[in-house]
């Protein structure tokens, strides 16, 4: 059992920015429950403080599909690094490239609301939002991030996003969305997502069990938590050969918790 990850430069940057990148394909069995713990992959950037929208790219660049079957949904990701979105025809196929930009250097609701209106105008044509965001959220609400800023405690994003642009949207968490993608729907299976912050979701024959927080709670020595070894900062703080020696232990320990399948 293995996960693996790498340090690479992007030679598209002139800083040649130092990226982290996680593997998913080398952890090929987990002692005799193989398909009960995903991981998907992550790849945030280190910011830098930058102004949060890239020079514009035509939007005809990045729709690959003009006629696409609706309802198309804008699948929006938030992350403590950057904010992603394409554009998903109604059978839940990419009729866009990726986009990606930075996440504001003050990440509040208002200055990210401004970034998310570069999505709606480079990815056009769409009938409804869908939005992962990284913390609590509840009803559309979101309760806590601490990748983000203070000012997103119980802050109605649903409803200000679908007013703020006169259309359907749907919040949940982020990684409460990535694991509909990524589970089997057999049995007890936890989802675990790896990025600036630590994601995790827990699935019972595929019916979602909400709320569920691991990175947040205690975790090895007194008063750290799981994100504090396993998000970006334990990746910084403790090298990456101890980091990957945390997510193994990490793996043994939610087996114990969940006795997923």
């Amino acid at each position: 059992m293995a996960a693996k990850w790498v340090w690479r430069q992007d030679a598209r940057d002139s800083e040649a920015r130092k990226r982290w990148i996680v593997h998913i394909a080398v952890i090929r069995r987990l002692q005799f429950r193989p398909q009960a713990l995903q991981f998907l992959q992550m790849t945030p950037e280190i910011s830098k403080p930058a102004a949060p929208v890239p020079v514009p790219t035509p939007a005809a660049a990045l729709v690959r599909s003009p006629n696409p079957t609706h309802p198309v949904t804008l699948a929006i990701d938030i992350g403590g690094s950057g904010l992603k979105a394409m554009l998903l025809d109604a059978a839940g196929n990419s009729v866009s490239e990726r986009m990606r930009i930075e996440t504001p250097a003050v990440p509040t609701p208002q200055t990210l609301l401004v970034a998310l209106d570069e999505f709606r105008r480079q990815l056009p044509g769409f009938d409804r939002v869908s939005v992962g965001f990284p913390g609590i959220v509840k009803r559309g609400v979101t309760i806590l991030s601490t990748n983000l800023h203070p000012d997103w405690g119980n802050f109605p994003l649903q409803d200000k996003l679908a007013e703020r642009w006169k259309i359907p949207v749907r919040v949940g968490n982020d990684a409460d969305i990535a694991g509909y993608g990524a589970i089997k729907g057999e049995g007890v299976e936890l989802v675990m997502t790896l990025g600036t912050g630590l994601g995790s979701a827990l699935f019972t024959n595929g019916h979602l069990v909400p709320g569920l927080e691991l990175s947040l709670h205690p975790w090895r020595k007194k008063g750290n938590n799981y994100e504090d070894y396993l998000g970006r900062r334990g990746l910084d703080k403790y090298g990456k050969a101890r980091w990957n020696d945390f997510l193994e232990a990490a793996i043994k320990q939610t087996a114990l918790l969940f006795n997923w399948d």
